[in-house]
């Protein structure tokens, strides 16, 4: 029987978990030996047909950066966004899917076929987002049976694996994401409240700004500028990155740097490099607020703060949390592997919903006293144009149907009513955001909904959201007089648009290219 698994696919690196016997959930070392994976691609010189994917990607870009990718996972949902090499442009499903199709051959041929998995996004993604990673997983031949916030996959593996109870927030701050996510938990239950988070907010921030302090550093000394090339622009990024490493576990961090005017020592201090990130850090600081506000919660009410994510080694980080909460966060799992693990325990936990028949019973008996309740990441509405009571106008407004932190799974329904006499085509907006104002949202699909012919105005249409537990939203719009529906469930399509179900997602073929 095919593998249980589940997926960290992150900014910097990306991890495999599969279930064992007895539903307990192991990273699976990659063909390197090493537990994470890289999140960077290089396409071969030679045959661009060949694709590496991890560490052999990271080192190569230094040779030639213009055929690397790394950080895709920031670019997810964007449908502008192309990386061309040798004339053929790569959109980030399937640059993402490369780096899925690396995980799963190596763990393949060390523990036989990977099906069967759920796939972590951070909580705050939108769904065009969702879907888009969603899509990439199928696109290698992966049954995504569902995807999980971060958090909530982070905090999955602590309550099932370490003594963990009351308020929880789950603070996750990985290589390119922000989330923190208020939950509460009862022995094997879990009750999510509420997640904020920021998708620009991460640990190549933090080195970004250490990568300001040597240029600045070298400028000062020689007037002339450090990076000069793209070669160099590689070599410092790691150079920044391997700084901020050394800073979480030492107070100074020392290079030399090899500029074009000459070479010089530098040192930079841990406060050096919290003033350089403090404004990160307020951001963060800001979004915790926010969640506690929420979940109607004060410090106080908070019984455990839990780490998530390789960016919360920093000290400054986690000294801040202890001094908002008045206790010091835990940290009792590897940070950089809960989210795969716990991703694992969810796919467990979906094929059990779903599919009982296809769980072994070790799995299905180490999992049976294990419940979570997610809630709904984003609120989502339409566009309606109702007759404000005071002027007798008709105004545009976004109507939401689901509200933000609703318990999954959730459906809500509002009838609307057509505008003019005879009106035979109803264009409908699916949003998502919290505001009422249409310019404040997000418009994440648009359709044209024909209606019957002649007929009077006001007739109802009755609108269906739903969100089911594993994170996908279906939509239905129902002319309550003819019957005639108009029903869509979302897919990533061509562009990086949301699209009816019906409408096949229009992605390149990737049987030509060879993942090493």
């Amino acid at each position: 029987m095919a593998n249980i698994s589940g997926i960290d696919l992150g900014t910097t690196y990306s991890a495999l978990a599969i279930l064992n016997a007895i539903g307990k959930p192991q990273i699976v070392s990659n063909a390197d030996g090493d537990r994470l994976t890289p999140s960077a691609i290089y396409f071969d010189e030679e045959n661009s047909d060949t694709i590496r994917v991890g560490v052999e990607a990271v080192n190569s870009r230094h040779v030639n950066p213009d055929r690397s990718v790394r950080w895709i996972k920031r670019h997810m949902g964007d449908p502008d966004y192309r990386k061309v090499i040798d004339d053929r442009a790569w959109t980030p499903v399937e640059l993402s899917a490369m780096i899925l199709a690396k995980l799963k051959q190596d763990v393949e041929s060390e523990h036989g076929p990977i099906e069967d998995v759920v796939i972590s996004v951070p909580a705050h993604f939108d769904e065009v987002r969702r879907r888009a990673t969603m899509d990439a997983g199928a696109m290698i031949g992966l049954n995504v049976v569902g995807i999980v916030n971060e958090p909530v996959a982070g905090a999955l593996y602590y309550a099932t694996s370490h003594r963990v109870c009351g308020q929880v927030l789950v603070y996750d701050l990985g290589g390119g994401t922000f989330d923190v996510t208020i939950l509460s938990v009862d022995g094997h239950q879990m009750d999510i409240a509420c997640s904020q988070g920021d998708h620009a907010l991460g640990g190549i921030d933090f080195d970004r700004e250490i990568l300001n302090i040597l240029q600045d550093k070298y400028r000062e000394r020689f007037k002339k500028e450090l990076i000069t090339c793209g070669e160099d622009q590689a070599t410092y990024e790691d150079e920044a990155e391997d700084i901020k490493h050394t800073l979480s576990r030492r107070k100074v961090a020392k290079k030399m740097l090899y500029g074009p005017a000459g070479s010089m020592k530098v040192e930079i201090g841990r406060e050096e490099f919290v003033d350089a990130i403090s404004n990160l850090l307020i951001r963060t600081d800001i979004l915790v607020e926010l969640a506690l506000e929420q979940a109607k919660c004060k410090p106080g009410d908070i019984t455990d703060v839990l780490l998530v994510g390789g960016s919360t080694r920093i000290p400054a980080i986690r000294t801040r949390l202890e001094r908002l909460f008045g206790f010091p966060p835990k940290a009792a799992v590897n940070v950089d592997e809960s989210v795969a693990l716990g991703a694992a325990l969810y796919a467990g936990l979906q094929l059990l919903r779903e599919s009982p028949g296809r769980v072994p019973a070790g799995i299905a008996q180490g999992l049976k006293d294990v419940k979570l309740t997610d809630v709904c990441n984003q609120s989502y509405g339409t566009i309606c144009s109702p007759v404000d009571k005071e002027t007798g106008q008709r105004t545009i407004e976004n109507r939401i149907l689901l509200a933000k932190n609703t318990p999954l799974p959730c459906e809500a329904s509002q009838t609307f009513y057509t505008m003019k006499q005879g009106q035979t085509l109803l264009e409908v907006t699916v949003t998502q955001g919290e505001d009422a104002d249409p310019a404040y949202v997000n418009k994440i699909a648009t359709y044209q909904f024909e209606l019957p012919s002649n007929r009077p105005p006001h007739q109802p249409v009755q609108v269906t959201y739903s969100y089911d537990v594993n994170q996908r939203m279906h939509c239905r719009f129902e002319d309550v007089h003819s019957g005639k529906v108009l029903e869509v469930k979302f897919e990533v399509g061509q562009g990086g648009h949301l699209a009816q179900a019906s409408a096949p997602a229009e992605l390149n073929d990737l049987e030509s290219v060879q993942v090493e």
